[in-house]
C-alpha cells in the first residue's frame, strides 16, 4: 500500500498536506500522532469512506480490507450470532457459484468452456483461501481463545450487550481473513482474557496490520513499523520499530536536527556580521562582503527550519475558592447493586486538601462506583460520605455524559465566565486550535470528545476533581500534554486509572487499593502490578 501527494481539507482546516507513505504487505504498523492528527481519517480515505482533495492511496491487487471501528454498529440485528460469524467468509456463496459454473461447463460451447474453466479456477482458489474444508472448526477454535462462551451463538444480535457486541464484531473480523487489517483503538474492545491470544494472533497474522492505538504496550508487542502522523506540520512520516523505537528514533532525529539549526545560525550570523562592517568599505574589504553576502544568499536558500511545536500554554485556572482542609471523609461505606453481594464493603478514608489521590485495583471491583457514591449518583447502603463546608465537586465520567453533541467545542465549554478569546486560549491547552473549536461535537472521534470533556470539567472550577479513566480514548502524546494541565491545578484531585505515565505525569500522593480499602504512599511498583493484571492477563 501507498499514499501518493495526499492533500486533504474538511472546510479550512488541513489535515493532510502533499505527504506520502509506504506500508509492505506484511508490515505490522502503529499508527500515532495526537487526538485530531487524521489517524482515524486516513483508515477511512484507504476504505475509500471519505475522499483526497488530490493525490491517491495505491493498494495493489485489490486485497481485501478488514475494518474495526471504535464504535461497533452491527447491522442485521436479527441474524444469530453463529449465522453472523459464518457469514465472514463467503464460502456458502462460492459453493453455489462453483455448483452453477460446473453445470454451465457442461453444457458450454468449445468457446466458451475456456472462459468458464477460469471462473471455475479463480473461485476454487478463492474456497481454499478461506479454507472451507475445516473453516467451521477454525471458528470454533477463534471463539474459544477468545472467550466467547458458546450460549451466545443462538442469541440474536439484538440481544447482545455493547461489551458482547464489540467482541462477536471482533472476532467476525478476524475470521473474515481480510489481508489487510484496520483496527481503530481494538483494546477498548478486549477484555484482559482476551488481549493476549489477540497480540499473538496479530504478530503471526499474515497480512498488514495497520493499528491506532493510546496502549504503548499492546502497540510494542505487535508493531515492527510505526506511522506518526504530524497535526502541525501535516505530514506522514514512516519508522522503523515499535512504538517506544519510534520515540527514541524521533528524539534523536530532532536533537541532531537542532544541533544543525544552531550551527547554520551561528554560521549566517558571521556572514552577516561581516557584510554588515564591510559593505560600505572599498577594495579588498568590499570584495569580501560581497563574497561572504553571496555565501549567506546561498545558505539562506537551504536554510533548514525548526519543526512547528505545540505552544505550551500556562493554565491560569483556579478553584472559585479555597477548599476545606479535610474536603472529603468516607465512614464505614457499603454499597451492592440490587441487594447482591456486596462491591464495596465497609469502607473509609479521608482526603485532605490539594491532595492527589489514586484508586486503583483489578477490574470489576468498584473503583468507578466508587467516584459515582462520592458524586451522589448512586446511594451507599451504609455508612456515609461527608463533604468539608467549603468542598465544590466536578466529575469527569467515561461515557463523557457533561457534552451537549448538538453543539460545537466551543459553546460546549463556554459558561460565560470568559471571553471568546480567552476561551480559545484555553482550548489551545486542551489541543484545539484555530477553526477548530467551531467543529460540532458529535461529529467528534471519542478522543477529541474526552478532551472537550476534559476541559468542560476544569472550567467548573470546582475544588475536587472526580476524574473516571479520563486517558481511555488519549494517545501518549496527548496524554503527557493534558497530564500537565491537571498537574498543575490548584485543587484536590481523586484519580481512577491504570495508566502509569498518565498517573506520573499529575503526581500521585496517595493511593487507595481496593477491594482490601488500604492505603498506602505513591508506589511506582503497586502501580505497575495493576497496570498488568489489567491489562495482560
Amino acid at each position: 500500500m501507498r499514499g501518493e501527494n495526499l492533500n486533504l481539507n474538511f472546510g479550512v482546516e488541513q489535515i493532510f498536506e502533499d505527504t506520502s507513505f509506504f506500508i509492505n504487505d506484511n508490515d505490522k504498523v502503529g499508527i500515532v500522532g495526537v487526538n485530531g492528527a487524521g489517524k482515524t481519517t486516513l483508515f477511512k480515505v484507504i476504505l475509500g469512506y471519505q475522499e483526497l482533495n488530490s493525490g491517491k492511496i495505491v493498494i495493489t491487487n485489490n486485497k481485501r480490507i478488514g475494518y474495526l471501528p471504535q464504535e461497533i454498529i452491527l447491522d442485521n440485528k436479527d441474524v444469530t450470532v453463529f449465522d453472523y460469524l459464518m457469514s465472514a467468509r463467503p464460502i456458502k456463496e462460492l459453493e453455489d457459484k462453483l455448483a452453477t459454473l460446473y453445470e454451465k461447463v457442461a453444457i458450454a460451447s468449445d468457446k466458451e468452456q475456456n472462459k468458464i474453466m477460469k471462473a471455475i479456477a479463480n473461485t476454487q482458489a478463492k474456497l481454499e483461501y478461506y479454507d472451507y474444508y475445516k473453516a467451521e472448526s477454525i471458528l470454533f477454535e477463534l471463539l474459544d481463545n477468545m472467550h466467547i462462551d458458546g450460549d451466545l451463538l443462538d442469541m440474536k444480535l439484538v440481544n447482545l450487550s455493547g461489551g458482547q457486541k464489540s467482541k462477536i464484531a471482533f472476532a467476525h473480523l478476524l475470521y473474515s481473513k481480510p489481508e489487510i487489517l484496520l483496527l481503530d483503538e481494538p483494546t477498548n474492545h478486549l477484555d484482559v482474557d482476551t488481549r493476549d491470544y489477540v497480540i499473538n494472533y496479530l504478530k503471526r497474522y499474515k497480512g498488514m496490520v495497520l493499528i491506532i492505538s493510546h496502549d504503548v504496550d499492546f502497540l510494542d508487542k505487535i508493531t515492527d513499523h510505526t506511522l506518526h502522523l504530524n497535526k502541525l506540520t501535516k505530514k506522514i512520516t514512516m519508522f522503523e520499530g515499535n512504538y517506544t523505537t519510534y520515540l527514541k528514533k524521533s528524539k534523536a532525529l530532532a536533537e541532531a536536527k537542532e544541533k544543525l539549526i544552531q550551527k547554520q545560525e551561528k554560521e549566517e550570523k558571521k556572514l552577516r556580521d561581516i557584510v554588515l562592517l564591510y559593505s560600505n568599505s572599498s577594495g579588498k574589504r568590499k570584495r569580501m562582503a560581497q563574497s561572504r553576502e553571496k555565501q549567506l544568499n546561498k545558505m539562506l536558500k537551504n536554510h533548514i527550519e525548526r519543526d512547528k511545536t505545540y505552544k505550551k500554554v500556562k493554565l491560569n485556572i483556579k478553584p472559585k475558592r479555597e477548599g476545606s482542609k479535610i474536603p472529603l471523609t468516607v465512614n464505614n461505606i457499603d454499597f451492592s447493586y440490587n441487594n447482591k453481594d456486596l462491591i464495596i464493603n465497609n469502607l473509609s478514608f479521608v482526603v485532605n486538601n490539594h491532595e492527589r489521590f489514586l484508586i486503583v485495583g483489578e477490574n470489576g471491583v468498584g473503583k468507578s462506583t466508587l467516584l459515582k457514591l462520592i458524586k451522589g449518583i448512586l446511594e451507599t447502603k451504609d455508612g456515609s460520605i461527608k463533604f468539608g463546608n467549603k468542598t465544590d465537586i466536578a466529575y469527569y465520567a467515561q461515557e463523557q455524559e457533561n457534552l451537549d453533541l448538538e453543539k460545537n467545542i466551543l459553546l460546549n465549554v463556554d459558561n460565560g465566565e470568559y471571553s471568546e478569546k480567552e476561551l480559545r486560549t484555553i482550548l489551545g491547552s486542551f489541543l484545539f486550535y484555530g477553526d477548530e473549536v467551531f467543529k460540532q461535537v458529535k461529529y467528534l472521534s471519542p478522543g477529541e470528545k474526552a478532551r472537550v470533556s476534559l476541559c468542560k470539567v476544569m472550567l467548573e472550577k470546582a475544588n475536587l476533581l472526580l476524574l473516571d479513566e479520563p486517558t481511555n480514548h488519549l494517545d501518549p502524546e496527548t496524554q503527557r500534554i493534558i497530564g500537565e494541565n491537571f498537574k498543575n491545578y490548584e485543587g484536590t484531585i481523586i484519580l481512577v486509572s491504570h495508566n502509569p505515565s498518565f498517573v506520573k505525569e499529575i503526581g500521585i500522593d496517595r493511593m487507595l487499593m481496593l477491594p482490601s480499602g488500604k492505603i498506602v504512599n505513591f508506589d511506582d511498583d503497586i502501580l505497575n502490578y495493576y497496570y498488568k493484571i489489567n491489562t495482560k492477563k
